[in-house]
């Protein structure tokens, strides 16, 4: 339980640094969409990249070159996706949610902060995280297709483009 082999905490080390190696070389190829905040299909890749990494580090019934295959399908794959949803029009619609829109002008949309199960505390959090101390000083606070609470201040909407297509 403790200890099996030396030879086993060799490939443990051997196909680790090579199984690193190839997975870093894959995020650089793929590029910086890879590594970039994470929506909830980005999530899902980097937990099976991680997942697969494990596989391949103590499961000795994966060779290293089946790990490596598999780290370039799962980007391949995220890429083949990344691509749909920026080309193709109701691509993104399948695999990442909209911006949710729980605060205008001041007001909490309790509908919207319900369905996405926020609680009054991490708007309140948000909101003072911009620097304004209520929501009267608020035009909108978006919750992002990655999870995050955007905040913008009334006086700073601008021509209002950035909002445009929140929901």
């Amino acid at each position: 339980m403790w200890f099996d082999s030396w030879g086993d905490l060799g490939r443990v080390v051997a196909v680790g640094a090579a199984a690193y190696v190839v997975l870093v070389l894959v995020l650089r190829i793929s590029g910086k969409r890879t590594l970039a905040k994470l929506n909830a299909f980005d999530l899902v890749v980097t937990v099976a990249l991680g997942s697969t990494l494990a596989t391949i580090l103590l499961s000795s019934d994966v060779s290293w070159a089946e790990g490596a295959t598999a780290f370039a399908l799962l980007v391949l794959l995220q890429l083949v996706v990344s691509w749909t949803t920026t080309h193709v029009g109701p691509g993104r619609s399948l695999v990442t949610a909209r911006p949710t829109t729980v605060l205008r002008d001041g007001v909490v949309d309790e509908a919207a902060l319900k369905a996405q199960r926020l609680t009054h505390e991490e708007l309140r959090q948000a909101v003072r995280g911009s620097g304004a101390g209520g929501f009267d000083q608020v035009a909108r606070v978006v919750l992002e297709t990655d999870g995050t609470l955007s905040v913008i201040q009334s006086g700073k909407v601008g021509d209002g483009r950035a909002l445009e297509g929140e929901g």
